[in-house]
């Protein structure tokens, strides 16, 4: 990932290309619903249309452009990942399935040990 120092500071025509991305994302949504009468193509392009034009009026602000460059970088990190074989992940899965199972078993049995100490031998309620 990148190492660029952390923008606080934003500018107001900034500020007003976010909130007129989320005014035109509320717009084309409360359109999608105004519009229940008509055809459903009408209401799924005023719905899109909203889309389209918050993430226009999003993509040219300074947040957008660093989310942009955040999920270019997270594709490129991604592309390094090196993923295990289908042998190795099912041998991880087997393991973590066994271990559970384990777990399961000495958690049980030390229920069954704590509830036959408490209520046989101390408080002898049964």
């Amino acid at each position: 990932m990148s190492n660029q120092p952390v923008q606080t500071v934003r500018t107001s025509s900034d500020k007003a290309k976010i909130i007129l991305a989320v005014v035109a994302l509320v717009a084309g949504v409360v359109g999608f619903y105004f519009l229940a009468g008509e055809a459903s193509y009408v209401r799924i392009g005023v719905l899109l249309a909203g889309l389209v034009l918050a993430v226009g009026f999003a993509w040219t602000s300074i947040s957008g452009q660093s989310f942009l460059t955040f999920a270019r970088e997270a594709v490129r990190e991604t592309k390094k990942v090196v993923w295990p074989t289908r042998k190795e992940a099912m041998q991880m899965t087997g393991i973590v399935f066994a271990f559970v199972l384990v777990m399961a078993i000495f958690l049980w049995g030390t229920d069954k040990l704590l509830e036959y100490l408490f209520y046989d031998l101390i408080l002898r309620w049964k």
